[in-house]
């Protein structure tokens, strides 16, 4: 990571000699990141999701995918009617399909 760090700092304009201390721009890239992950934590609050334990951007987007899919799912089960059958249920996940995005 710090190689990634010195490249994109060289990138960005940022003089780095080799042996250079380079801990002011990792500290830098690392409150940028939580910045990042600060942002999409309350968005997912206000949106009604949970955060988990979700301690970088990564591990907040899969909590973000795992319900979603959570809702999803409680979603096609709140269309079908008790002792439906198989086609019912196939009907019903198909035409809630077609009129939600």
């Amino acid at each position: 990571m710090s190689s990634d760090i010195i490249r994109m700092a060289r990138e960005a304009g940022a003089i780095i000699l080799d042996g250079s201390d380079t801990s002011v721009i990792e500290r830098l890239v690392s409150l940028a990141q939580a910045a990042e992950r600060n942002k999409l934590a309350a968005w997912m609050i206000a949106k009604g999701y949970a955060t988990g334990h979700g301690d970088t951007t990564e591990q907040l987007l899969e909590e973000l995918r795992w319900q979603v899919r959570e809702s999803e799912r409680e979603a096609c089960l709140s269309c079908i009617k008790p002792n439906a059958t198989p086609m019912e249920v196939a009907s019903a996940i198909r035409a809630r399909g077609k009129h939600e995005v």
